[in-house]
């Protein structure tokens, strides 16, 4: 079952504004905070959760009873929902959703005061944790990392070994030759889209700003850029990289007929080189590996074939922000609970996630970046609602898959157009969507 992050949704980029909530009324001032006595802790805390697996399979419980063993009169419940994003939206229009959830991309990052209590002030929790800056509004910090996912490019080694492939590419150019390797020495599928399932056309790629360009600030600097697609900018690699892929016929047949669910099995088993993900995906992989008697160890993890200065670059990103309803009535609890998932449970190691604590080493997924000097580069979230405001003005969607299910169409010849003449129109809408907001 798939991590439903954003890194569907985590989307470090997309937040739309809830039209019509209510729920959470004036701004809350009260900040969340736990008595340092564990045992003047007590209440009840529901957490809502896109994670339905680990509530269904029991993992969730399990975290709970060992939460008990430091905080015995706490209880905490799980509530797993399978449309995350859709329902919460529903929700949040009330003030019953939950005393911890994660917060839903579909909440611009200005209204997070109305509807989840504040966690600290921003330049304290900086020191602290990874990430603070997704959630600081006012100078104060609204949300805790899940965990964090460094991007790049899940692999089958022993497939591309197969191929005569032992290095990773340096540019764009290398890697769609690597590809094509792959392509005519193994005959697997080199690099596969998921186009139908749609959100791996959004969050890995769209990640992957600041990758090419080894810019923590990539991603900001959409806010006052004219011409995001211009050529050499991280926009411009990214989606021509996508696009070149589809039309040397490198990808699916059919991208039309994917399922994210059996690509997993297909990755492991060597009958797909590639994919562009998080490296939340890498265990996922590793067991699916396991399930189909593949070895685990076969399954790799690449950045982004781009160089700057002789060196990769790999962007590092916020997960989903856990935080607190700022109508709970259990806040102390509450915390007390936020806090030991993020510290204390292990959680994030176990995704293979980059732990919110910026005292925790780097999980063993991302050896291989630490093994070739792979520069983590933690991005800027500073003008994210600058760039989000564009981005739904000029109906582009960075971080929906429409614009780039049309890019593919249009590269395996089932739509017009050319990639020249789709970069101009993506610029126009950008440049005009960008004025209409500074006027």
């Amino acid at each position: 079952m798939r991590r439903k992050s954003l890194n569907a949704a985590l989307l470090a980029t997309a937040m739309l504004t809830v039209a019509g909530c209510s729920g959470g009324g004036a701004p809350s001032t009260e900040t969340a905070t736990a008595p340092s006595d564990a045992d003047k802790v007590s209440g009840t805390v529901t957490m809502l959760t896109h994670r339905t697996d680990l509530v269904q399979d029991g993992t969730m419980k399990k975290y709970a009873a060992e939460f008990n063993k430091i905080y015995p009169k706490v209880k905490v419940k799980f509530e797993g929902i399978t449309d995350y994003e859709g329902e919460i939206k529903i929700r949040m229009n009330t003030e019953n959703y939950g005393d911890v959830l994660s917060i839903p991309a579909v909440i611009a990052k200005g209204d997070y005061p109305k509807f989840f209590a504040p966690l600290g002030e921003t330049r304290t929790m900086e020191r602290k944790y990874r990430f603070t800056g997704k959630t600081d509004v006012g100078g104060k910090t609204y949300g805790i990392a899940n965990f964090g996912t460094a991007n790049g490019l899940v692999y089958n080694k022993a497939l591309w070994k197969k191929a005569g492939i032992t290095d990773w590419p340096t540019t764009p150019a290398q890697f769609l030759v690597d590809l094509a390797k792959v392509k005519d020495k193994t005959g697997a599928t080199p690099y596969y889209t998921n186009f139908k399932d749609g959100w791996p056309l959004t969050s890995p790629w769209t990640n992957s700003i600041g990758s090419a360009s080894c810019d923590a600030k990539a991603s900001d600097e959409l806010a006052t850029a004219d011409k995001p697609w211009a050529e050499g900018s991280d926009l411009n690699v990214i989606d021509t990289l996508l696009h070149d892929i589809v039309h040397d016929k490198l990808s699916e047949k059919d991208p039309t007929t994917t399922n994210w669910e059996s690509s997993k099995a297909q990755l492991a088993k060597g009958e797909i080189g590639s994919m562009m993900l998080g490296s939340w995906a890498i265990n996922q992989m590793r067991d699916a590996a396991e399930k189909a008697g593949e070895n685990p160890d076969d399954i790799g993890f690449m950045p982004f074939p781009v160089q700057k200065a002789g060196q990769f670059c790999a962007t590092l990103l916020s997960d989903y922000q856990l935080a607190i309803n700022a109508h709970s009535k259990s806040k102390g609890a509450a915390r007390a609970w936020l806090d030991w998932f993020t510290e204390k449970s292990g959680f994030a190691a176990k995704e293979g996630g980059v732990s919110a604590l910026k005292a925790n080493k780097l999980p063993d997924v991302l050896k291989p970046y630490l093994d070739n000097d792979v520069k983590l580069v933690e991005r800027s979230e500073a003008k994210t609602e600058d760039v989000n405001t564009i981005d739904n003005a000029s109906e582009i969607g960075l971080a929906k898959p429409d614009y780039r299910q049309k890019l593919i169409d249009m590269a395996r010849g089932a739509r017009d157009g050319d990639l020249r003449s789709y970069f101009d129109d993506l610029n126009k809408r950008w440049a005009d969507a960008a004025a209409a907001a500074g006027s």
